[in-house]
């Protein structure tokens, strides 16, 4: 019996875009555009007649914003809906408002030389609406399908091409505790749900979250207006330091290094590790590296496997572990990864990671 296809609606105002999508994903087998809009007013015509199981929605358009049609269209059914947005930084923040809204994943487009970019990103694009047809959209209506295994494509670099596993054991115990976090799709929501119910006093904390450059010192922002905790994008020798929550920049690597007692946050270049810069395989690796007891390593949702073999790592250096459950989970990739592999000591839902945090 042959699989059903996903069913995607496209809304851009660009015919450029809705174009070039259109060619990308109508030579994909597992995917059929139901139809393409230039505005959600249109969109609405089409949703009247069908449903799609999945938007591809820019922000920027006229006659009605992407962010006023995503909450309209949550409100009345909750659907998987990808973001496809300008990089520049105006479009970073109306992304993240659609993102805090229940968009489930960003696939940026630059302001020029766009066909050749849509071309070349044409896997990413693929693999977010095969995540967001399987995905959890804010926790309703859950699918029972798996989502579609990825081909690893040649040359998939692990965190070996960044830096070499621990050997031995981290040096001994300090009194400074720290906290590694690791999450893509779907982790804006529950980096946002998990860094609000810290108090101000908690361990010092490093996140990697699967995000384009641009986005993340906005996101950051964004969290830092509303947590009791201090959040900020992480800069090259950053202390980290308790009440503090460190973020990967997009378009780079973060590490942790330790120096006498002190743990600093090192911002570095490198290939892409897992098909992402940043890598949670390369925080984690670190962090048992040059932290060992002394860590909690946390895996939440998001699709693949980054993440899992560093968390283990993490395990056998004597850090405690943690994964998001599946019903909590946007997309339960990462988490469930991890569990395989024996990684997590503990699994729990997202309403309890931020005891984890707290407790060890």
């Amino acid at each position: 019996m042959p699989t059903k296809k996903i069913s995607v609606l496209l809304v851009d105002d660009s015919a450029v875009v809705r174009q070039v999508l259109m060619a990308i994903l109508s030579d994909t087998p597992d995917i059929h555009v139901m139809g393409a809009a230039s505005d959600p007013i249109f969109a609405m015509d089409k949703l009247a007649r069908e449903w799609p199981d999945v938007i591809v929605l820019d922000v920027e358009m006229p006659r009605m914003d992407g962010i006023t049609f995503l909450k309209k269209i949550m409100s009345e059914r909750p659907t998987p809906v990808v973001i496809c947005s300008s990089l520049t930084q105006k479009g970073a923040e109306t992304s993240l408002q659609a993102l805090s809204a229940g968009a489930v994943e960003i696939i940026t487009k630059p302001t020029t030389g766009l066909k050749n970019f849509l071309i070349e990103s044409a896997a990413e694009l693929v693999a977010a609406i095969r995540a967001a047809a399987n995905s959890n959209v804010r926790n309703l209506g859950k699918r029972s399908a798996s989502p579609a295994p990825l081909p690893a494509p040649a040359g998939k670099l692990t965190a070996d091409a960044i830096l070499p596993a621990a050997s031995g054991h981290a040096m001994a115990q300090t009194t400074e505790r720290i906290v590694a976090i690791g999450t893509s799709t779907g982790g804006t929501q529950a980096l946002e749900a998990v860094l609000k119910a810290l108090p101000r006093v908690c361990p010092g904390i490093v996140i990697v979250q699967h995000m384009p450059e641009k986005f993340t010192a906005s996101f950051a922002e964004r969290l830092n207006s509303i947590c009791a905790i201090e959040v900020r994008e992480a800069r090259n020798n950053d202390r980290i330091l308790p009440g503090l929550a460190l973020i990967a920049p997009g378009g780079k690597h973060l590490i942790v290094t330790r120096s006498g007692a002190y743990y600093h946050a090192q911002v570095i270049d490198g290939p892409q590790v897992n098909r992402h810069r940043p890598s949670v395989d390369v925080l984690f690796r670190s962090v048992a590296k040059f932290a060992g007891k002394n860590a909690t390593g946390i895996i939440m949702t998001g699709m693949g496997d980054d993440g899992a073999r560093g968390l283990k790592e993490m395990l056998d250096a004597g850090a405690a572990t943690v994964a998001q459950d599946e019903a909590s989970c946007v997309v339960f990739g990462m988490p469930k990864e991890a569990i395989k592999l024996n990684a997590a000591q503990r699994v729990m839902p997202l309403e309890h990671i931020h005891q984890a945090i707290l407790n060890g």
